[in-house]
């Protein structure tokens, strides 16, 4: 439970999913420190270039407490993936907000959570009317479509996958495939080899936005010669221009 007594103007998120939604809520003026390595999203420099000069306090991994007190911060927002950190800022007298939106209704109860916590309920749930008519459209366009078999690898290696634990997953089934790796729901990012892969035998490999291989890469590799995706040409990576699909 989390009790925030005035409405939040000096704000810090460190994981770009909650630093996205502050912008979406008109909220980037009250931003006043980020995670590391803004630069990398260009939708920051797109919709909110000021952004780019802000204090970068940590990762989802690792947090600089020292620098985020020094900000003085009314709220921090902060991924589940950073709940250890939480103990260590309550004592240094910060307000502390977790969320994890890893799944499509856990991404909504953010989004509700978020324009709360910051006075911007009427944005939220105009950003929540928005999403569910893109989901409307999805599920009409897709009536009566062949439902194709879809693996999603990391920005890694081929090898590393999500499973159903991922916000990913959910994206795969809303475009209307199957997750090959959706038995998978007892970690985020995993490890899998080729055998599994050819076990699966994907009709489409995608690609993350951030791979450090490339799609030709996919399709000259020997190990993958009899995959249903390969043999027919199915491997595409995410667009990035912007962000991340």
């Amino acid at each position: 439970e989390v009790t925030i007594e005035q409405d939040p103007q000096r704000i810090i998120t460190a994981y770009y999913i909650t630093s996205s939604l502050l912008i979406a809520l008109d909220l980037d003026d009250r931003i006043v420190g980020i995670e590391n390595d803004p630069d990398k999203r260009a939708v920051y420099g797109l919709s909110s270039p000021k952004l780019l000069t802000l204090p970068q306090i940590g990762t989802v991994k690792e947090l600089d407490f020292e620098a985020c007190a020094a900000l003085e911060p009314d709220l921090l927002v902060l991924p589940m993936k950073l709940k250890n950190a939480v103990p260590t800022l309550e004592e240094l007298g910060m307000t502390v907000l977790l969320v994890d939106p890893e799944d499509q209704q856990r991404l909504n109860g953010m989004i509700q959570l978020v324009g709360q916590a910051t006075n911007r309920n009427a944005l939220a749930e105009s950003l929540l009317a928005w999403i569910s008519r893109q989901q409307a459209f999805l599920a009409d366009t897709l009536t009566d479509i062949s439902v194709p078999t879809v693996y999603l690898a990391g920005n890694s290696g081929l090898l590393q996958t999500a499973g159903d634990a991922m916000y990913q997953s959910d994206m795969i089934r809303l475009a209307g495939g199957r997750n090959v790796a959706g038995a998978i729901e007892d970690t985020y990012w995993a490890e899998i080899n080729y055998e599994q892969l050819l076990a699966w035998d994907p009709e489409y490999i995608i690609l993350a936005a951030e791979a450090t291989y490339t799609v030709e890469d996919v399709l000259t590799d020997p190990n993958l010669a009899d995959c249903k995706a390969v043999v027919n040409g199915n491997v595409y990576r995410l667009p990035n221009q912007a962000e991340a699909w």
